[in-house]
């Protein structure tokens, strides 16, 4: 017997084929996958070191108790329509890493805070996985986050639609805040005048010796900001918790046009601009005014 991390292991009557027991495997003892390993059982949760016996099979993530099972392999082992063994990494992995990673956790404290093993966490980061609901509990109970959110459920809703803390705090924040939070790169909002009036877009922009800058196109409306001053404003909100903070930089927005200093911000950028298309234009913002706000609950 074999098994992956995210495997359930079922316990059967082999006179019935009634399932009398199953559980998801969240750690192994050995790099080939042979026992024992340790199961979260389905029904009480509990975390138990098991050896199983002739009454037990696996079955792979998709396959569900009572169903026909595949052959089990050694992890990474390559079988038939199979890659090449390398990580392959699904939607919830990369939302709980990025979440991680947002909040400055480690692997190991995540997995700590969330009862698992720090092997089955990366695991769940690194390829498609389907891990039980007890599991994405815990999971979001130690991010402070949702299932919900891990699941990707409400990507295409608006944030803030939580309820509002009953003694919240409004704080402005200081200039180094504002850098520190401003620094981190992503995404933020541009507001413009344009021909047909005041326009709000987002851009990919990086912060280079304090200065905000962003790739565009000629003809696009982020350009328009080129020769007058400009806002640009970041945020997070945190639904779960019901807090968030906004930084807003204003400042003359200018085209880059030193080769030089093109071709470092180009080397430098952490991503291409999620617009796609050709938008090769540098445009920096030196801000000469930066604020910031903060939502956090009242200290009780």
């Amino acid at each position: 017997m074999r098994a992956h991390l995210g495997d359930q292991l079922v316990i059967e009557s082999a006179a019935t084929g009634v399932t009398r027991r199953d559980g998801e495997i969240i750690g192994l003892h050995h790099k080939d996958g042979t026992p024992p390993y340790d199961v979260r059982w389905s029904d009480t949760q509990v975390v138990t070191l098991v050896f199983p016996g002739p009454d037990a099979h696996i079955l792979h993530p998709g396959h569900e108790p009572g169903t026909a099972r595949e052959p089990s392999r050694p992890p990474g082992a390559a079988g038939a329509g199979a890659d090449s063994g390398a990580p392959h990494t699904g939607d919830l992995g990369r939302r709980v890493a990025t979440e991680r990673e947002r909040q400055g956790l480690t692997r190991t404290e995540t997995a700590r805070r969330a009862r698992m093993a720090p092997a089955y966490l990366a695991y769940l980061e690194e390829h498609q996985a389907d891990p039980s609901l007890a599991t994405l509990i815990n999971l979001a109970g130690a991010l402070n986050t949702t299932v919900q959110a891990l699941r990707g459920g409400g990507t295409e809703m608006p944030p803030g639609q939580g309820v509002a803390l009953a003694h919240p705090r409004l704080l402005d924040l200081g200039p180094e805040e504002c850098r520190a939070l401003l620094s981190t790169h992503g995404v933020g909002r541009v507001a413009v005048s344009t021909p047909d009036g005041p326009a709000v877009v987002p851009v990919n922009y990086e912060v280079v010796d304090d200065v905000i800058a962003f790739r565009t196109a000629p003809d696009s409306v982020p350009g328009t900001a080129v020769g007058s001053d400009t806002a640009f404003e970041i945020d997070h909100v945190d639904e779960a918790m019901s807090q968030g903070w906004s930084v807003l930089a204003v400042g003359p927005a200018r085209l880059v046009t030193d080769p030089d200093d093109v071709r470092r911000l180009t080397e430098h950028a952490h991503t291409a601009p999620w617009a796609g298309g050709e938008r090769e234009m540098w445009v920096s913002i030196r801000p000469t005014s930066l604020t910031g706000r903060r939502i956090s609950p009242a200290d009780p």
